[in-house]
């Protein structure tokens, strides 16, 4: 694990886009394309509006996403497809980009999804951590050994609290209860993972992270295991650590 701390979020975003844009500008130049994983959510704001502005041929990658509610249409302000087109993918010359779209029939939608996930390996995972040490919306106790790519989940009151506190609803009957979400076996199968986790409100997940044995009560802790996995924190989320 490499850990970097930095004195806020927009530092924090810097160093994370800059770290991100070295591994696939490393992809493009051995294999000639990068296969990128993003997340989403509050946490994200600053590593992503970093990564934009870096020298990346961004006409050489692909990219995928975690996780979506189910049913959420791209006009909802919730949305996380609406999300990633705003803050990313209108911004820069993708290749391509693979959403996961739960407008569609999930029987069909899921298994297409997969296919294309599992063409080649992923490069580089963005992969945020919540305030409930949930990894895409793989909320605890986390499935580990999960072997679809993809599968619908079913929110817990700490996480749908967080998209409440986030802004994204106005009340939290309307925070969706079910969500498909990239499974915590596929994240792992990354082969770079960074994490770009700042703010106070991420202090108990990061300390429970760093400190905890692997359980699936807190599934960020799965991520220590990964050969190649990059944290980053700012003062604010350290704030729990010796």
């Amino acid at each position: 694990m490499n850990q970097v701390i930095s004195k806020n979020a927009e530092e924090l975003g810097k160093a994370a886009a800059q770290k991100t844009a070295e591994l696939l500008n490393e992809a493009i130049a051995k294999q000639g394309y990068a296969r990128l994983i993003l997340s989403t959510g509050a946490s994200q704001f600053t590593t992503l509006s970093e990564l934009v502005k870096l020298p990346v041929d961004w006409s050489k990658v692909d990219m995928f996403h975690l996780d979506e509610y189910v049913g959420m249409d791209e006009s909802h302000p919730a949305s996380f497809v609406r999300y990633l087109k705003e803050r990313f993918v209108c911004k820069i010359p993708l290749r391509a980009a693979h959403f996961v779209d739960t407008t569609k029939p999930l029987d069909e939608m899921i298994p297409a999804l997969t296919a294309e996930l599992r063409e080649k390996p992923i490069d580089v995972g963005l992969i945020g951590i919540g305030e409930n040490g949930h990894i895409a919306f793989n909320d605890p106790p986390a499935d580990f050994d999960d072997p679809n790519a993809y599968k619908v989940v079913t929110l817990d009151a700490k996480c749908r609290n967080q998209q409440l506190g986030e802004g994204w609803f106005p009340t939290i009957d309307d925070v969706p209860t079910h969500a498909v979400s990239m499974t915590v076996g596929e994240i792992m199968k990354c082969r770079h993972i960074i994490s770009a986790v700042p703010y106070a409100v991420k202090a108990q997940a990061v300390h429970d992270t760093l400190t905890q044995e692997v359980n699936n009560m807190v599934p960020a802790t799965i991520m220590k295991t990964h050969a190649d996995w990059n944290l980053f924190i700012d003062e604010d989320s350290a704030s729990m650590l010796k």
